[in-house]
């Protein structure tokens, strides 16, 4: 009877969480238009208008990014982090080398960006090979962040398994600890990331599902732009 009830209980909560689901909508306010004839020859100035509108928009965190990876085995991985700079090399984040991404990069540096602003029903899509950045590189983007940033790659050890929750209090309060007293201190293991993009995809939602969607497709020096059917 237990495991009846066991039953019971876990399909209503099924049935609840599709009710839930399905009564969310989907960019419920007005959307932007985007005229891909007014686009710029190359993608990075467009990126960083959409970046400066979405700001503009009161999107909240607009400089976080997911980056997506595939391991040894070539099964794909995920994560979101943020990102750190984007510029002529391309879309700058970091991590450590250590750390599961760190690894997958090392095994295969191809990795793909997403970004998703919800305010304006706007995502872009880029693919790329990714590259690191020198160790004086990497050593100035960690110190041109906060001291949490540099209490946190301190710390250290990521995406090994933890023992316990007190084990990490204790290397986190030594690193926050160290990072006040030594606003200079080195983490040999911190990297920089660079996607350099061969492929950059600007999506602007539309309420009656006529998506604009350009991308841009490298071909050797120069840019080709092309439309994509939604």
């Amino acid at each position: 009877m237990d495991g009846m009830d066991g039953m019971d209980h876990s399909d209503n909560d099924q049935k609840a969480f599709r009710t839930l689901l399905h009564a969310q909508r989907v960019w419920d306010t007005e959307l932007p238009g985007f005229d891909p004839a007014t686009a710029p020859g190359t993608p990075l100035p467009l990126f960083h208008r959409w970046f400066a509108e979405a700001v503009a928009a009161g999107q909240a965190e607009p400089h976080t990014l997911t980056l997506a990876t595939v391991d040894e085995q070539g099964i794909p991985d995920v994560r979101t982090l943020m990102l750190h700079d984007a510029d002529e090399r391309g879309w700058h984040f970091a991590s450590h080398a250590t750390s599961a991404k760190g690894r997958q990069l090392a095994a295969n540096p191809e990795a793909a960006l997403g970004f998703y602003w919800a305010a304006q029903g706007r995502q872009i899509r880029i693919r790329g090979r990714v590259r690191t950045g020198s160790s004086t590189e990497s050593l100035a983007d960690l110190h041109a962040r906060s001291t949490g940033a540099l209490a946190a790659a301190l710390t250290g050890r990521q995406s090994e398994v933890l023992d316990s929750q007190d084990e990490l209090e204790y290397a986190s309060q030594a690193a926050w600890d160290r990072a006040r007293r030594d606003p200079d201190a080195t983490v040999p293991t911190w990297t920089l990331y660079v996607l350099g993009a061969y492929e950059v995809e600007f999506f602007q939602g539309d309420g009656q599902r006529r998506h604009v969607r350009l991308r841009y497709r490298r071909e050797e020096d120069s840019w080709v732009r092309e439309l994509l059917w939604p």
